[in-house]
């Protein structure tokens, strides 16, 4: 068994609403094992068997006909997720939100990655993810939380706090 960890997109946001219990249910109901979820946002670490793109295609299929929303789901590998906390490159403060922003589509992160180069904000690239700290009260203002919120980014990208991170991580 592998451990995976899993981001749906844009649940418990809007009108769209699943509860914690209902999910970890789903997962099992699809086939992984010990999932268990974080916070009310779709953090889920599962366990499976099933090579990763196979696991994608069964969650957002499943996870669609469920609760009858069109699931993105990012996926990663346990260790994958640890070394990507691991190498935050900004120094954490508490006027500052740490969020690592997941890029499943490479095209994606490079125009992102382009983007972020010509604003003044705490933004640094790493292995398809980027990094961005932002002061708190301003995660949804600045202009690199306007151009992410777009429509186009949706089934692709997904904002995650780091402090979330380390504790679906121990």
């Amino acid at each position: 068994m592998k451990k995976y960890i899993a981001f749906l997109r844009g649940i418990n946001v809007g009108n769209i609403r699943i509860k914690m219990p209902d999910l970890e249910n789903a997962f099992h109901r699809l086939g992984f094992q010990k999932a268990e979820t974080f916070l009310q946002t779709g953090n889920v670490v599962f366990e499976s068997e099933k090579d990763i793109s196979e696991i994608k295609a069964i969650l957002e299929k499943g996870l669609t006909e469920m609760f009858h929303y069109q699931a993105y789901v990012l996926l990663y590998d346990f260790d994958v997720l640890a070394e990507i906390v691991a190498n935050y490159p900004f120094e954490q403060d508490e006027a500052n939100h740490a969020y690592i922003i997941f890029v499943e589509s490479e095209p994606v992160f490079e125009e992102l990655a382009a983007i972020s180069e010509n604003l003044e904000e705490e933004i640094n690239k790493g292995n398809i993810v980027l990094y961005w700290k932002v002061p708190k009260g301003k995660s949804l203002d600045t202009p690199f939380a306007k151009i992410t919120a777009k429509s186009k980014y949706k089934s692709t990208t997904t904002i995650r706090n780091i402090n979330t991170l380390e504790k679906m991580l121990e």
